[in-house]
């Protein structure tokens, strides 16, 4: 199995591999598709996490809104909303897939819906942050090249864009999901 490396931008999305989901992307964010379209894509997804809610007998509130050019859906509130989680967010990341398949389904276009559940999306994000800040930090002081445990995208974009925030050093994809890591290393 070959082993791939690439450069992640700070403002690139790991979604982009797909030459589709890229161009998909540049619309978003040039204004191609406008807040309506997002707004229409988190009611779909609103709508679906609710009737899943229902079959599962949970309790959650579920809040729409739009952001950087993506239609962003959470749910908070319920007791059991930990198990829909999982460990490392790995139902979360099904959840989000299933629920992005739905939209799809209704609109007959692929969503770049970002679910969160329990607050553990953006609780992670401040987690990988601080840690993409303090190995940046870490390599510049020592000069060495840093590799981090395998990641997903979403974990991926987040510490590229902590190490992109620090001089001198910079960031790269390297490896076959799942176990595609974060490497960090002197600016040459």
């Amino acid at each position: 199995m070959s082993e791939t490396v690439d450069t992640i931008d700070a403002d690139q999305d790991e979604t982009a591999a797909e030459p589709e989901a890229a161009e998909e992307t540049t619309d978003r964010r040039s204004g191609g598709v406008g807040d309506d379209v997002l707004v229409q894509e988190g009611d779909i997804a609103g709508d679906y996490l609710e009737r899943l809610l229902d079959l599962l007998d949970y309790d959650g509130d579920i809040d729409l809104d739009v952001e950087a050019g993506r239609a962003i859906v959470s749910i908070d509130g319920g007791e059991d909303l930990e198990k829909l989680v999982g460990t490392r967010g790995t139902v979360l990341e099904a959840l989000q897939e299933l629920t992005r398949l739905a939209v799809q389904q209704e609109t007959g276009s692929r969503s770049r819906l970002m679910l969160d559940i329990a607050g553990w999306r953006s609780d992670r994000r401040e987690e990988l942050r601080e840690l993409g800040k303090s190995t940046a930090e870490t390599v510049v002081s020592t000069g060495e090249r840093v590799r981090l445990q395998p990641m997903s995208p979403f974990e991926r974009k987040v510490v590229h864009d902590a190490v992109a925030a620090v001089d001198g050093v910079k960031s790269e994809s390297e490896g076959e999901d799942p176990k595609r890591r974060v490497v960090v290393f002197p600016e040459s």
